[in-house]
């Protein structure tokens, strides 16, 4: 049984916060930055990418396994995607779901996503889906009463978890489209 009044520690949620309250201009997307710099995956913690877009775990998760899917190219609404572009950005949310379920145990999944801050996006700017595993029961009081989320697996393990599960699943790593390196996967 837990002690009453444990502390819940999450020291880098604060990097989030403050980040919400500082209105200075950002240098850069980071979605951006990460998507210029394929030798970077490791510390970017881009779990896999296709010659369009790229699969990211959530720094500021919302659940355990939160990824957000994105275009590599900057744009903030789905009207300016190309059908290709479109279709390999939903192609990554369903092959997600495929990942990070057996990984994580994941009973479900919540995905969306946001445009504009007013309907919550914090990276307004850069369209992404955020794809969020769920389990039977995992509203609890905490978050609710607390505002606070309990994430039990630190990043770095979860990231090597999910590398080894993309390989297995044959998810590219990128390079040019129908070279061997792009790894297209067929699907029955």
């Amino acid at each position: 049984m837990p002690e009453k009044n444990q502390i819940l520690w999450a020291p880098w949620r604060m990097e989030y916060l403050r980040s919400l309250q500082d209105d200075s201009p950002q240098p850069s997307c980071f979605l951006c930055d990460y998507a210029a710099s394929p030798d970077r995956d490791r510390q970017n913690l881009v779990v896999w990418r296709t010659p369009a877009c790229l699969a990211v775990l959530n720094r500021y998760p919302y659940t355990n396994g939160h990824l957000l899917i994105a275009p590599l190219r900057h744009l903030d609404s789905l009207s300016e995607l190309g059908g290709a572009e479109l279709a390999e950005l939903a192609g990554m949310v369903r092959d997600s779901l495929d990942l990070v379920g057996p990984v994580v145990r994941a009973d479900g999944f919540n995905v969306g996503m946001n445009f504009g801050r007013c309907a919550g996006a914090g990276l307004p700017d850069h369209l992404h889906a955020h794809v969020v595993p769920r389990w039977n029961g995992d509203t609890n009081f905490v978050p609710v009463l607390g505002g606070t989320r309990i994430i039990p697996q630190d990043l770095d393990e979860l990231y090597a978890q999910l590398r080894r599960r993309a390989a297995d699943l044959g998810l590219p790593r990128g390079g040019p489209v129908g070279s061997p390196e792009d790894g297209s996967r067929a699907r029955e």
